[in-house]
């Protein structure tokens, strides 16, 4: 009787009968995902086409044109400035902002609630729409992309930074408290000690999405690499678009494998 027990204790759970509400969200899912299907217009001779298409792209761009490689890497070297100075000066922002959006730092519940609400507001707005009211605010150039990477990466790194502080062990902060340490010194002496190394590996993040967003900022006039693919592709210019797009793929393999070791040591 025992082992029939352990054996029916070790068999996976059975599906559970779906509930009504499940239905009815499946149901709208398809629903929407036929709809999607249909009024996309996704064919087989469209697939077909575009297949075609992304072959003769392939045979024109061979070999890659490295003729303006110097210049190419510099571009690229632009693209990662950009993404380093707007990371910094995001993750810099975020430090204190997180310190206001947590509960357990916060100097109000209202405060906080209202300091989440707009690091939200800011994460769901895309990139793109930053660097678009960016380039009409500063104009075409790398500034716009270091001013839409910083608010990018405020909203990426304030919201981890403040669930990093909620989750701290409150022994060391009450143990500073205790002594009369003042709110300056229990966030100085412990709370960033205690979250730095999950600071560091989400600012990593944050730099390595950055510099992906850098390269597409480009696309709208934000300056960097993405300028120069953007007039390559526009020309036809296909040889010299894949030496660009190798390029890109050699620096953000790169860019992972340095923030990667670094995180490793880090955390």
């Amino acid at each position: 009787m025992a082992t029939n027990n352990m054996y029916l204790k070790n068999m996976p759970k059975r599906l559970k009968k779906p509930s009504l509400f499940s239905i009815i969200g499946w149901i709208i899912f398809l629903a929407l995902f036929v709809q999607g299907l249909y009024s996309t217009n996704i064919t087989p001779d469209r697939l077909w086409t575009g297949l075609i298409n992304m072959m003769t792209f392939l045979a024109r761009a061979f070999p890659p044109d490295a003729s303006r490689l110097s210049f190419i890497t510099t571009a690229m070297f632009s693209t990662f400035q950009m993404a380093l100075v707007g990371t910094a000066f995001g993750t810099l922002i975020s430090l204190p902002v997180a310190l206001l959006a947590s509960a357990n730092t916060s100097p109000s519940p209202v405060l906080a609630g209202f300091v989440r609400s707009l690091v939200s507001v800011i994460r769901t707005i895309p990139d793109l729409i930053w660097a678009l009211i960016f380039v009409i605010s500063v104009g075409l150039g790398p500034l716009a992309g270091i001013l839409t990477i910083t608010v990018d990466s405020v909203g990426f790194c304030a919201r981890f930074f403040s669930e990093r502080i909620e989750e701290l062990d409150a022994g060391p902060i009450q143990a500073l408290e205790a002594t009369g340490s003042s709110k300056v010194g229990v966030i100085i002496g412990s709370i960033i000690p205690m979250g730095f190394p999950s600071f560091v590996a989400t600012s990593l993040y944050a730099l390595e999405k950055a510099i992906r967003s850098a390269v597409v900022l480009g696309l709208v006039g934000a300056g960097g690499i993405g300028v120069e693919l953007s007039t390559a592709m526009t020309l036809r210019r296909f040889d010299e678009a894949l030496m660009i797009m190798i390029l890109i793929l050699v620096f953000v393999i790169a860019t992972e494998k340095v923030s990667t070791r670094i995180r490793k040591q880090v955390i």
